[in-house]
């Protein structure tokens, strides 16, 4: 199936916190939408691979995903390599996405900075016809943007997500071995770790008021673009909400 947008995350629930409201939004409207975990979190310090992976398909039917699928770029020790290249070029030249949502250059988790040096890599290298032959035609995504995870950065746009905030935390549920479930024990599922705390879950929620009031709406995801955005229609990004 060909894909309108692709998210890219290194671990299944990075992609439902960093833009899940975003993919529920596209879906809704009309867009074929996929996510890609780069691992299977085999190496989380709660839940097991199996879990997760049960855990990633409830949440990819919570927002609305047509297509669902797993690499092997190792958990815990993330692997950059052509390897590693050439197997995300054969997913981007099979779904051929126009939009890449991939994790942030900068993370308090290492396996995301490498991550996103792995997306941007193989989004490049996936539209040169003398790289990986044998993995496909050639297609190159007409953007590659990234959602904010643990460490913040200046947004260069926020999308409104009021509308599917409540998909996304549909998303979220489904994750019941790596994150807090309301009227739960944060050590129920193991350890505790710093996203399975109920402070976790409040930050969550108010980093998403706070982007959003920015563009007077009730929730907001932020992205990072190393390109200027192109802008069709000066009219279609002015702010909601009370001026």
């Amino acid at each position: 199936m060909k894909l309108d947008v692709l998210a890219i995350g290194s671990h299944p629930d990075d992609v439902e916190l960093g833009c899940g409201g975003t993919l529920a939004l596209l879906a809704r409207q009309g867009h074929k939408v996929g996510i890609l975990h780069l691992t299977r979190g085999e190496r989380g310090t709660r839940g097991t691979a199996e879990e997760r992976l049960a855990e990633a398909e409830r949440a990819a039917e919570a927002l609305g995903a047509a297509e669902l699928a797993f690499l092997d770029c190792g958990d815990g020790s993330f692997r950059l390599g052509e390897a590693e290249e050439d197997a995300l070029i054969e997913v981007i030249r099979t779904w051929r996405p126009e939009v890449v949502l991939g994790p942030t250059p900068q993370d308090r988790h290492p396996d995301h900075a490498r991550a996103h040096a792995l997306v941007e890599a193989a989004c490049f290298y996936a539209g040169l016809s003398a790289r990986a032959p044998g993995k496909g035609r050639p297609h190159r995504p007409a953007a590659t943007f990234s959602y904010m995870q643990h460490d913040p950065f200046e947004p260069r746009f926020i999308v409104d997500v009021s509308a599917t905030w409540e998909a996304k935390l549909a998303s979220l549920r489904a994750y019941r071995s790596q994150l807090y479930q309301p009227g739960s024990d944060p050590a129920g599922g193991g350890p505790v770790t710093k996203v399975s705390t109920p402070e976790f879950s409040f930050a969550m929620e108010g980093r998403a008021r706070h982007f959003g009031l920015m563009i007077g709406a009730a929730y907001g995801e932020p992205f990072w673009s190393r390109l200027p955005l192109a802008v069709g229609d000066l009219m279609t990004i002015l702010p909601g909400g009370v001026r």
